[in-house]
């Protein structure tokens, strides 16, 4: 289960956000009780990169045996 707050992984590229499966957002709304989820991505510095709504099946919540990984973006 999502929470608002929480860090989600990305399932798919999204190209036209310049977004990459696997970077991390965080939910920042939950529709229809965890059917879609409005997820804010940002760079680590606090830069926004986009805020996209995603369907459940496009973002999984992050486990406790994951690492991050940096990636540059355009």
């Amino acid at each position: 289960m999502i929470n608002e707050l929480d860090t989600v992984a990305l399932l798919r590229d999204l190209p036209q956000f310049g977004l990459a499966k696997g970077d991390l957002g965080t939910a920042v709304h939950i529709y229809a009780d965890g059917k879609a989820y409005e997820v804010e991505f940002m760079t680590l510095t606090g830069d926004t990169i986009g805020v996209v709504t995603l369907e459940a099946g496009e973002v999984r919540p992050i486990t406790e045996r994951e690492i991050a990984h940096a990636r540059q973006v355009a």
